[in-house]
């Protein structure tokens, strides 16, 4: 869920976020993990950006990942194989408050390789960063002030002026996802009204996800089940229309177990 919404602002926001992170604006297009040639490491947390002389990496994460700095330097050398001449910026942005040591690693060491990234935790940040760009809005709420519901309360203030409906629905659906990482729903809810949320493509698009998810978690049930009654791999794929590899795999686990 906070990988999709931060996602939605960094695409549809990216003059904001080369605003705050480059320091000036920039029109940035996104540069697909695929375009690398290689099979991205975890394609749900990653965000690439880019100019004509730019590539603008963000990873944002919730919880802390030891294998965060070597992912940073991983990417960055793929770009250099595909995009020599680009100059490259990878911030990671950590969302939640964590006292977690890897929280501070802004570097990949190895015998004589050395690389550093930019890291950023929000909870340092000042509210004050984020409420002047439309699009870093919805981030305030993970700052650095004293009252989170004070801080949405501005947000959701500010966002209720926009013209746009689409706009205003979109961005207050994700300051309450968000405001979820500091505060209760009840909160929330006092301060965001759900009916207009969930209108905005944002809501929408994690509904269905959460649909697909159940579908496919259902028919794995029913694999698993049939399996257990002794039906070949072939007819389970026949009747349930999952790939052929993963009822292998789910079989070997029955195997196993």
């Amino acid at each position: 869920m906070f990988d999709n919404v931060c996602k939605f602002l960094a695409e549809n926001y990216s003059e904001d976020f080369a605003q705050w992170l480059l320091g000036y604006k920039v029109t940035l297009t996104e540069l697909k993990p695929t375009e690398l040639s290689l099979q991205p490491i975890r394609a749900d947390s990653l965000i690439l950006l880019q100019s004509e002389n730019l590539v603008l990496h963000l990873e944002f994460q919730t919880d802390t990942d030891e294998t965060m700095a070597f992912r940073m330097i991983d990417y960055r050398l793929r770009v250099y194989r595909r995009y020599p001449q680009k100059q490259m910026k990878q911030v990671v942005i950590y969302l939640r408050k964590t006292a977690s040591e890897l929280a501070q690693q802004n570097n990949f060491r190895l015998e004589k390789t050395y690389h550093e990234f930019d890291v950023i935790r929000l909870w340092e940040q000042p509210p004050e960063l984020f409420m002047t760009q439309l699009g870093l809005l919805p981030l305030a709420v993970l700052s650095s002030g004293e009252n989170p519901k004070m801080v949405l309360t501005q947000i959701a203030q500010t966002i209720k002026q926009e013209s746009d409906t689409t706009t205003k629905n979109n961005l207050l659906a994700i300051s309450s996802i968000l405001a979820g990482l500091v505060l209760n729903e009840t909160t929330i809810k006092q301060i965001l009204r759900s009916d207009i949320m969930k209108e905005s493509v944002i809501y929408q698009e994690i509904l269905r996800e959460g649909e697909i998810k159940g579908q496919l978690e259902g028919k794995l049930e029913v694999a698993l089940n049939l399996l257990r009654n002794e039906m070949t791999i072939e007819q389970v794929v026949m009747l349930t229309g999952l790939p052929q590899d993963t009822i292998e795999e789910l079989a070997q686990t029955l195997t196993k177990d």
